[in-house]
């Protein structure tokens, strides 16, 4: 398994939600962080909770939607002297649900694919590097379970682009001690989910860090949370490795 005591993890969407289960989780473990929102304010509560836990932290802003604001938010984390080993790509958008569907106006499409595809692909290309060049490191995309629903096109087609970046670039690492990975916390009661989804939260967790714990050198695969809820760490892992498999040609 995966050691993240003394590590440094990168969360992005960490001030609600998933994302914030996910800060206060991994905290537990023993990871230090560094915790993204929209605006630092946004993350004040969150910071003094993971650091009450005896880790260190530090709080990064961007709009997802804002690319040169991406760009400084990676600079600022540079800055910062740390060397970040885990990323999980947690922020997302759904802009809207277009009953009309076939009006849906091009913004729908801009916005979504800068903060849920462009966004999280800037992040990948600069810490992969990194990770490859230290020869360890994990990175976890979010992608969604969504299909078939051209109400939601514009978010529907910005995860599927992700999950195209994601199982390519794990074709480069795909033997290594750098993973990446796609996670999908399933579809729960939080702001993007709405109050009428199935599952609370707290059932994404541990899951929706599995492919950071996970230790058997593959990338490229759908880990979704809700196949792990109620498991130990030692079991959740042993079930990826068991259960599932790299996408990739084998021999």
């Amino acid at each position: 398994m995966y050691q993240v005591k003394g590590r440094w993890a990168l969360i992005t969407g960490a001030s609600r939600g998933i994302g914030r289960l996910t800060a206060k989780f991994m905290a537990q473990q023993g990871c230090n962080l560094i915790l993204h929102s929209r605006c630092l304010s946004h993350t004040e509560m969150i910071l003094n909770e993971v650091r009450a836990l005896g880790v260190q932290a530090y709080a990064v802003e961007a709009d997802l939607n804002d690319l040169n604001a991406v760009d400084k938010m990676l600079h600022d984390i540079d800055s910062l002297g740390v060397s970040v080993d885990i990323v999980l790509n947690n922020a997302g958008l759904q802009i809207a649900y277009r009953t009309d569907y076939l009006k849906t106006p091009v913004r729908d499409y801009l916005i979504s694919f800068n903060v849920n595809t462009i966004a999280p692909a800037m992040i990948c290309y600069h810490f992969l590097p990194k990770m490859m060049e230290k020869g360890t490191g994990r990175i976890l995309n979010t992608t969604s379970g969504i299909a078939l629903d051209v109400c939601q096109a514009g978010y529907s087609a910005s995860k599927a682009a992700l999950d195209k970046i994601t199982i390519d670039l794990g074709s480069r690492v795909e033997g290594t001690d750098v993973m990446i990975n796609l996670t999908d916390p399933g579809w729960c009661r939080t702001d993007l989910g709405g109050p009428q989804a199935p599952n609370a939260p707290e059932s994404a967790i541990p899951g929706i860090v599995a492919g950071v714990f996970a230790d058997d050198k593959k990338s490229g695969r759908y880990l979704g949370a809700q196949h792990f809820t109620g498991l130990t760490l030692e079991q959740m892992t042993e079930k990826v490795a068991k259960e599932f498999d790299s996408p990739y040609p084998k021999g």
